[in-house]
């Protein structure tokens, strides 16, 4: 889950960086006065869309490290463990046929892990020191190899195409309703702007459905790369692991790999979860181990 705030956060102040810069310099007032054309509006949207989501994606390993203090291990390093992370990890990168990422420890009684990067051979992997307390090494090989399967699929690209196209509808349409909320403005007044940052708004919250359905579909197929690579019950278990652990911890800012501290209710809540519930991630590997 870690990886997916940090994107979504690093895309919204992207966005919000953007949007002034367009106020400021008078674009908002040009496309205004121009009578919006719908051509070079949608341009304009997809510039800033795919422009934000992509300046995310360059700065999410950079953003990662800063955020969580995350300290990258030196092949040279002396510790037992983190030589055991860095082969497990190279292991791992053989097998699904990417670059060996960066990997590195961070500090958190959770445990968690995640993997992000602007690319499939330029990645970092990271682990909680909660993690490597609280498992087994098969079952961190299977988390592991959860995470490497995000990387081996590319789902920090794809999640930043998917992220571009719902950025450029909701700036399209933020901008076409305000104009037709407002049609007596001349687009250098507050009002029109301010029409537009709070349409940008609820618009980013329904796309933000979309983007969360996007990323729980992703976790089973990362779920099941993690299952091929440590073995089914390694997976199974890593996950019951966490589901065990998730229950005495307290209200935390972050889930543990992807995890809450209470039970999923479903409704709307569910529908803003990057992650399945786990419960549902079992019983799929269950399943898939049945074949």
């Amino acid at each position: 889950m870690k990886r997916i705030f940090l994107f979504l956060l690093t895309n919204l102040a992207v966005i919000a960086v953007l949007s002034i810069v367009a106020q400021v310099t008078g674009l908002n007032a040009w496309l205004a006065v121009h009578g919006q054309s719908l051509g070079g509006l949608l341009v304009f949207a997809a510039f800033m869309g795919f422009g934000g989501s992509f300046i995310s994606l360059a700065m999410s390993k950079w953003m990662a490290k800063r955020s969580m203090g995350v300290q990258v291990i030196d092949r040279s390093s002396a510790d037992p463990t983190a030589q055991w992370l860095l082969s497990v990890v190279a292991q791992h990168a053989r097998n699904v046929g990417v670059d060996t990422p960066e990997v590195g420890i961070f500090d958190s009684p959770a445990p968690n892990a995640f993997a992000t990067g602007a690319s499939r051979n330029k990645a970092l992997v990271a682990v909680s020191t909660g993690l490597l307390r609280t498992m087994q090494r098969p079952q961190i090989e299977a988390v592991l190899g959860h995470e490497m399967t995000h990387v081996a699929n590319g789902d920090m690209v794809t999640l930043t195409l998917v992220q571009g196209v719902v950025n450029t509808f909701v700036i399209f349409l933020s901008r076409v309703i305000a104009g037709v909320l407002d049609r007596s403005a001349d687009g250098r007044g507050g009002a029109y702007f301010i029409s537009v940052i709070v349409l940008q708004l609820v618009f980013g919250v329904l796309a933000n459905i979309i983007v969360m359905w996007f990323s729980r579909r992703r976790e089973f197929r990362a779920d099941s790369g993690g299952a091929k690579l440590a073995g089914t019950n390694n997976m199974i278990a890593a996950l019951e692991d966490l589901k065990r652990g998730s229950e005495p911890l307290p209200s935390q800012q972050f889930a543990a790999f992807g995890i809450a501290d209470r039970p999923v209710a479903g409704g709307i809540r569910r529908l803003f979860m990057s992650h399945p519930p786990l419960d549902e991630r079992i019983a799929a590997l269950r399943a898939l181990g049945a074949h």
